[in-house]
């Protein structure tokens, strides 16, 4: 007898479908919005934010929450990067660096 998958096994292999790809574009594209790679992967943003959700609790992404704003409207969203990464520094001069 087969058993039909649950409402909960069927969630997370949904979630579990868009995971690596999600991480891999991190990895590639470096610090990004949940916005932002939602509209690049062409997956909605409910399941993008369902899947950085789960990459946060397994400690592989770090995030924050942000709230962005855009001609004066506020777009709250989830700011991400993978775990152990620093982003490059910004270019110009450095505080506490003597010119020459």
């Amino acid at each position: 007898m087969v058993e039909s998958p649950t409402l909960a096994n069927r969630s997370t292999h949904i979630t579990d479908m868009h995971t690596t790809p999600i991480l891999q574009y991190l990895k590639k594209h470096g610090q990004q919005l949940d916005l932002e790679i939602a509209a690049a992967m062409g997956i909605s943003l409910p399941k993008v934010r369902t899947s950085l959700s789960d990459l946060s609790a397994r400690g592989e992404i770090s995030s924050c929450s942000v709230t962005r704003f855009n001609d004066g409207k506020a777009v709250t969203g989830m700011l991400c990067r993978v775990a152990g990464s620093i982003p490059p520094s910004a270019p110009g001069r450095k505080p506490g660096v003597p010119v020459s």
